[in-house]
């Protein structure tokens, strides 16, 4: 039974380590899971209007609004939940894990394949926004507040606008993989911003040293 599933998934997922019935009855993206099936069913079924019925109602009462037409796989935790929107053509697949405030959104207003398509056992952090008809590849990571419009490949971590593989990561082994310390950011430290301006430091630098060398010295050698 799927609502045993999701609770099972939630008690081994999250840190918390939450009892039974708190797992049953207290988070609202399990809930939010269940009105989508049947909102999905009802669309499926070609009563559209009924379907966005439901899911109208589960964001009233779970803050997670998931478009009836959206595909979603086994065992998807949304943590917290509250600010989750999901769009009519994502498709999200097994062992996901998306936190709160999280948009899986479209950057076009035309009919067709619209919103992102997420791979297997994806975790996606906290304000990120997945924007466009992309894919992130199985196990890949998006950080917290990522903003993700092009595809990820499986495995990799991006982070920052637009969001990449930190800097350190990008020459690595795992090019961008490897653990991380929740909210898909990677166990190191990340400062996109920071990185750049770093960059850019360092090049300065470098075209000084070199017009110091191209200068003329002051005898006229």
């Amino acid at each position: 039974m799927e609502l045993f599933e999701l609770a099972r998934t939630i008690r081994a997922r999250d840190p918390a380590r939450p009892t039974w019935p708190e797992a049953l009855f207290c988070y609202a993206g399990l809930h939010a899971v269940l009105f989508h099936r049947l909102a999905h069913a009802l669309w499926r079924l070609g009563l559209r209007g009924l379907g966005r019925w439901v899911s109208h109602l589960a964001r009233w009462l779970t803050g997670v609004e998931i478009h009836p037409g959206a595909r979603i796989g086994r065992r998807l935790f949304i943590d917290h939940g509250m600010g989750v929107v999901i769009g009519e053509t994502a498709e999200i697949g097994d062992d996901v894990l998306i936190y709160h405030g999280v948009t899986l959104g479209g950057l076009s207003g035309q009919p067709g394949k619209r919103h992102p398509t997420i791979g297997q056992g994806v975790v996606i952090g906290a304000g990120a926004q997945v924007l466009g008809p992309i894919r992130i590849g199985k196990g890949g990571r998006v950080g917290a507040n990522a903003v993700v419009v092009a595809d990820v490949p499986p495995g990799v971590t991006v982070v920052g606008i637009p969001a990449q593989p930190p800097r350190e990561a990008a020459t690595g082994d795992a090019a961008g993989g490897g653990p991380t310390k929740g909210y898909g950011m990677p166990a190191g430290p990340t400062d996109p911003v920071g990185e750049e301006l770093a960059a850019l430091r360092r090049e300065i630098a470098a075209l000084q040293a070199e017009l110091r060398r191209l200068r003329p010295s002051e005898n006229g050698e």
